[in-house]
Order: structure tokens, then C-alpha cells, then sequence
């Protein structure tokens, strides 16, 4: 999950216990922030969540090639 990120300039800023928030500056000098879990696989819901809050900062259009959504 947080190589996806990184694809979007997000690296990681801060840790604690087993999340990992990463940050970006966004066009106008706003830090934007996204906290991902560091576990070796991810819940459904989970990556669903990440997806949505990625969504704040990054166009819905440009995530799914990234992801992979198992109905």
C-alpha cells in the first residue's frame, strides 16, 4: 500500500505501533496526510477505506489501476 503511495508523491512522515502516515505537499503548500496500517495483508474493508480517504487528494479516476477490487 504504501509503494501505491509513493507512486502519488506521499512518503512516509511519522510511525506508531503498526500505522505508518504519510504526507505530501498538495498544489498549494497544504501538508496532506493519509495513515495506512503496516500489516503483511489488508482487509477488504480496509483497503477500501485507505481508497476513499486517498481519495481526498488524489482523482477516484487515477486510483483503480492501482487497486484491485475482488467482488
Amino acid at each position: 500500500m504504501i509503494s501505491i503511495l509513493r507512486t502519488f508523491g506521499f512518503v512516509p512522515h511519522d510511525q506508531r505501533g503498526s500505522h505508518v502516515k504519510l504526507r505530501r505537499a498538495g498544489p498549494n503548500g497544504e501538508k496532506q496526510t493519509l495513515v495506512v496500517p503496516l500489516h503483511g495483508e489488508l482487509d477488504r474493508g480496509t483497503v477500501h477505506a485507505i481508497f476513499r480517504q486517498a481519495t481526498r487528494y488524489i482523482s477516484p479516476s487515477d486510483l483503480p489501476p492501482h487497486f484491485f477490487f475482488e467482488d
